[in-house]
């Protein structure tokens, strides 16, 4: 998403290495994180040097990549070890001590956040259920078989597409807590794309749409992004998941 040089490149290296799968929080490449502006505890950054400021760069994307794993960091035992290592002097682990210790350390990690995921997805899926159990009583909301809910903000008088064709759409996607983490509004133009490669409650939800129609679609996990999510994006594990649509055209 960021095609600009990111220092964060070098622990993505050492994620490889380790055979460890690790994501970033889901929304953190979304927002900067808090304090990003300028806040410099040394007051300012015209009185350092290009490679102090460089080094500073390098330093708090580097401590932003491995915001996952901080719980396992002594940064005192880190910054030795950089440090040695940048100057060709032996570090406290051999090089046979530290491939050791990486296959483990990443099965570990791995374990950890595959746990973690689990127990997120089960919070997420009975937050889904029982979000939908009462808004599915609400006035002028309908439940399909498939457990799709919908509501007609608008109604549409042309065709309605069938679940192979490809349609135009504007739209807004949400978590249940009102986070967006997709909007053709927010880009300024609509959508194209066929109904038959998209999760399947747009596939549902936007055939049953006339041309013309606005609808809003609550869309269980199962039906959206399932157990996965949207690894190192925002979508959890089993999210349940509001959209808006508009339904402009049906695209021959």
């Amino acid at each position: 998403m960021i095609s600009v040089f990111r220092t964060s490149v070098l622990l993505a290296a050492i994620a490889c290495s380790m055979s460890c799968t690790a994501q970033a929080p889901a929304g953190s490449e979304a927002k900067p994180a808090d304090g990003a502006k300028g806040t410099s505890a040394a007051g300012s950054a015209s009185s350092m040097s290009e490679k102090q400021r460089n080094s500073t760069m390098i330093g708090m994307d580097i401590a932003k990549s491995l915001a996952p794993f901080k719980e396992e960091i002594d940064p005192v035992a880190l910054s030795q070890a950089l440090t040695a290592a940048l100057a060709g002097k032996p570090t406290k682990l051999t090089a046979a001590e530290a491939d050791e210790l990486r296959a483990s350390f990443g099965q570990k990690m791995q374990a950890k956040m595959v746990a973690k995921a689990a127990a997120a997805g089960q919070e997420n899926l009975k937050a889904g259920q029982a979000f939908l159990a009462e808004n599915g009583k609400k006035p002028g909301v309908r439940t399909t078989a498939s457990g799709l809910q919908y509501q007609v903000l608008r109604q549409g008088s042309g065709p309605t597409p069938l679940k192979t064709d490809k349609v135009r759409v504007t739209y807004s996607g949400t978590l249940l807590d009102g986070t967006v983490f997709d909007s053709s509004y927010e880009r300024g133009q609509p959508a194209e794309f066929p109904l038959s490669q998209v999760i399947s409650g747009w596939t549902e939800g936007v055939s049953m749409m006339p041309v013309g129609a606005k609808y809003r679609f609550w869309v269980p996990g199962d039906l959206a992004y399932g157990a996965k999510g949207t690894p190192g994006g925002p979508i959890g594990p089993n999210a349940t998941l509001v959209f808006d649509v508009e339904l402009l055209d049906i695209v021959q």
